[in-house]
């Protein structure tokens, strides 16, 4: 029979780490210590949504809407907006310091700048879905990445990924609003 003395000393462990794990997991933002001022960060970010059109024998690719985010050192952003074969007026936006700060440590962090620039093909059988390419600047280290949205890929996109753009579509959203 187990004593409860036993039983508590075997709970400690377990609680230290859940008081270490818990704060971790309810705290989505990443660290922004490594952040600093001598860093210099600039962002191309477009986003497609491609349409495969079949005329019989052949097929084209096209893009409906084409999006595209660029951003310099500073916060400074430039929003350009393609619908239907038409330029909607460019749109300038500052981003704010702590957002800015926030996204150079994502970027800075993660090892975001250490990804392979290999391509993640798109499925053959893909015939409507949205394409996105990135290009980042980080003190002179860059890497540009493709890849498709998931459900259209061959391949696994990282979750990195995933989250450098769902902060940079919150950014547009953020525009447009």
């Amino acid at each position: 029979m187990v004593k409860p003395v036993m039983l508590l000393l075997g709970a400690i462990p377990v609680l230290v780490a859940i008081f270490i794990v818990v704060p971790q997991l309810i705290r989505p933002e990443v660290p922004t210590s490594a952040v600093n001022s001598d860093d210099v960060i600039s962002i191309e970010y477009d986003k497609q949504h491609l349409k495969k059109v079949s005329f019989g024998l052949t097929e084209s690719l096209g893009a409906d809407k084409t999006e595209v985010l660029t951003m310099q050192n500073g916060g400074e952003i430039t929003y350009q907006i393609t619908q239907n074969g038409y330029s909607e007026p460019d749109v300038k936006y500052q981003l704010e310091k702590s957002e800015l700060t926030k996204l150079t440590a994502l970027i800075k962090e993660t090892g975001f700048t250490e990804i392979p620039s290999d391509s993640f093909p798109v499925k053959p059988d893909a015939r409507e879905y949205d394409k996105f390419g990135l290009q980042v600047t980080l003190n002179g280290k860059s890497v540009n990445l493709h890849w498709a949205e998931q459900n259209a890929s061959q391949a696994f996109i990282p979750p990195i990924v995933s989250q450098v753009q769902s902060e940079l579509d919150g950014i547009i959203t953020e525009i447009i609003k």
